[in-house]
């Protein structure tokens, strides 16, 4: 084993000095029984280790307790701790003194009142809005202009029902009836081109 601790040769030979060649070999060999020794150990509890994982695994598993489970808990736990830290109990009550120092600054206070305040003048201006345009929308339906369309628009619509169904033999759609009665309840008489026929 003479390259074992070739990184730290410096304190062997610190050990070894003043000892006789065969003395440094006699210590050798028993440092290397030792390590020996050390390393059967290791192997012997890797596999006691070994043994109990799988029996605890075992266990576990008849007892219902699944890797997730077992994450959960542990996640709980750690949360659990750092809420109880001390670091975290400083934080907490770090931020709250800040958030009451926030409310309670007059900057905050008047910007409170003005978000209010505007919100209440909207408010009024819109229930005013809405007062007027219901006002002006029922003089509208109770003048001459309003009466004479809404006359107009029902005998169209009388026409247009009346053409359909006296021709509901002929070839003219319900569309070609309502562009029809359209143009007599408007006065309008503009020239018809025939589907049939393209545009010069």
């Amino acid at each position: 084993m003479a390259g074992v601790g070739a990184a730290s040769d410096t304190p062997v030979v610190d050990e070894l000095a003043g000892l006789t060649p065969e003395q440094a070999e006699q210590l050798r060999a028993e440092w290397s029984r030792e390590l020996a020794r050390v390393e059967d150990e290791i192997a012997t509890l890797r596999t006691v280790l070994q043994s109990k994982i799988r029996q605890s695994s075992e266990l576990k598993r008849k007892l219902g307790i699944t890797v997730w489970k077992e994450i959960t808990e542990d996640v709980n736990q750690g949360l659990k701790n750092v809420k109880e830290s001390q670091v975290y109990q400083t934080i907490e009550t770090r931020l709250a003194e800040l958030s009451k120092a926030v409310t309670e600054a007059p900057i905050y206070q008047k910007t409170e009142s003005v978000i209010k305040s505007t919100a209440e003048k909207t408010t009024s201006i819109l229930g005013g809005i809405t007062a007027g345009v219901s006002s002006k929308l029922g003089q509208m339906r109770n003048s001459e202009s309003f009466r004479s369309i809404e006359e107009r628009v029902g005998s169209a619509y009388e026409n247009v029902k009346g053409k359909v169904a006296s021709r509901s033999n002929s070839t003219q759609s319900f569309d070609e009836a309502l562009r029809d009665a359209s143009r007599a309840a408007s006065g309008a008489t503009s020239p018809t081109i025939p589907e049939n026929k393209p545009l010069p």
